[in-house]
C-alpha cells in the first residue's frame, strides 16, 4: 500500500464512501470494497484496520491475482513440510499470520472454486488447517476483500460461491470513479503538482494554464486516481520553466510518433474502410459534440483556439516550433494568437 498517499476530495459521492468506512471500521465483520482500478480501494482497507480495535496487530496484505492457482491455498492457509514439491519446511500461511488483525484480500474474483471453498470454512469457523495436516488451527482474523469485479454477477453464474459472497458481505462500500467526484479532479491535481515541485525543489508552485485545468477536469480518467497521479507529476517534472504556469500535459505517455504499429489484421483493415473509423488526434485538446453544434462558426473558432493552444503549450510557446507543427507561418500563428487572445491569457 502507499502509506503517503491521503484521502483528497471533497465531492459528496467520494466523502459518503469514506464515512462508510469510518463507520464500519470498529466492526469485526467482513467488508467488501468495490471500485474500479485506481479508486484507492487499499487506502479503504487500511482506513478500515486502522480505526478498529485491531489497529495495532497486523494488517496482512494479499493479491489474489498475483499468484498462480496451486500457490494461492498454500499462501492463504500455509503448509507442513513436504506437503508438496518444494516445501522444504513448514510456513505459516496469511491467516495465521494476520491472527488478532486484519486480512486484506485484493482481486478476490481471482480465487479457484478450491480456495473459495476453504475461504468459507475459515470464515465460518475461524480454523484453517495448513496443506499436509490435519489439525486445524484457530485464529481470530477479520476479512477485508476488494475487487472490481461484479460478485453477485459471478455468483449467479456459478463462477463465484453464493454462500461465500453472502459471508463476505455485511458491509459493501462502493468507490466512485474520478470521473463523477465533481471537483475532486483540480484538488487532486493541486495537490499532486504541488508535492512533485516539492520534490523537485521549485521554490514556487506556478500553477497550470487555464486551458491545462480545463483539460484535466475534462478527462475521463480510466484509471483514476492513479491516472490522474502520474498524469500531473509526469507534466510537473517535464516541465523546464517554474515560474511560468504548466501549459502542456500529456495523457498517454505511449503516445509518439515513432510507436510501433501492430500488424494489421482483416477486421482492423474492413473497419478502417467504414465511414466510423476516421482518423483522430492523439491529442485531448479538442472534442466537438457534433450533435449540439448550432454556431457553426463559434465552434470552429472554438476548435482551432484549442488546438492552437494546446501545440502552443506543448511547445513550451515556442512561436515558430508551433508555426512549424501545424504547418503555418509565424505571421499566421501571430495571427490566430491575437485572434483568440492567447497570448494575453498566458500573460495573466
Amino acid at each position: 500500500m502507499e502509506r503517503e498517499n491521503q484521502f483528497i476530495g471533497q465531492s459528496g459521492a467520494f466523502l459518503d464512501a469514506v464515512e462508510r468506512a469510518s463507520r464500519a471500521a470498529p466492526m469485526s465483520r467482513p467488508v467488501l470494497v468495490i471500485g474500479e482500478r485506481g479508486t484507492g480501494k487499499e487506502l479503504i482497507a487500511e482506513r478500515l484496520h486502522r480505526l478498529s480495535t485491531r489497529w495495532d496487530e497486523p494488517l496482512v496484505t494479499m493479491n489474489c491475482a498475483a499468484l498462480p492457482e496451486t500457490l494461492i491455498e498454500a499462501e492463504l492457509f500455509g503448509h507442513e513440510a513436504g506437503a508438496f514439491t518444494g516445501a522444504t519446511k513448514a510456513r505459516a500461511g496469511r491467516f495465521e499470520e494476520a491472527d488478532k488483525g486484519t486480512l486484506f484480500l485484493d482481486e478476490l474474483g481471482t480465487l479457484s472454486m478450491g480456495a473459495q471453498e476453504r475461504l468459507l470454512r475459515a470464515v465460518e469457523y475461524g480454523e484453517v488447517t495448513r496443506i499436509g495436516s490435519s489439525r486445524p488451527v484457530r485464529v481470530d482474523v477479520r476479512i477485508v476483500a476488494a475487487t472490481n469485479d461484479d460478485l453477485p454477477a459471478l455468483a449467479k453464474s456459478g463462477e463465484f460461491r453464493a454462500d461465500l459472497l453472502d459471508r463476505l458481505s455485511f458491509e459493501v462500500i462502493t468507490l466512485p470513479p474520478l470521473r463523477v467526484r465533481e471537483g475532486d479532479v483540480n484538488v487532486l491535481a493541486e495537490y499532486f503538482a504541488r508535492r512533485m515541485a516539492a520534490e523537485l525543489d521549485w521554490h514556487t508552485w506556478p500553477g497550470f494554464a487555464p486551458h491545462i485545468t480545463e483539460q484535466l477536469d475534462q478527462y475521463a480518467w480510466p484509471g483514476n486516481v492513479r491516472e490522474l497521479r502520474n498524469v500531473v507529476e509526469r507534466a510537473v517534472y517535464r516541465w523546464d520553466d517554474p515560474e511560468t504556469p504548466i501549459s502542456h500535459v500529456q495523457f498517454d505517455p505511449f503516445d509518439s510518433p515513432w510507436k510501433p504499429k501492430a500488424p494489421p489484421h482483416r477486421s482492423d483493415q474492413s473497419s478502417a474502410s467504414s465511414p466510423a473509423s476516421a482518423p483522430q488526434t492523439g491529442s485531448a485538446a479538442a472534442v466537438i459534440d457534433f450533435e449540439h453544434v448550432d454556431d457553426l462558426r463559434a465552434a470552429v473558432d472554438a476548435h482551432e483556439r484549442s488546438i492552437v493552444e494546446h501545440c502552443l503549450g506543448k511547445h513550451r510557446w515556442n512561436q515558430r516550433q508551433t508555426a512549424k507543427a501545424l504547418g503555418l507561418s509565424y505571421d499566421q500563428l501571430r495571427h490566430a494568437i491575437k485572434k483568440h487572445g492567447l497570448m494575453e491569457e498566458n500573460a495573466e
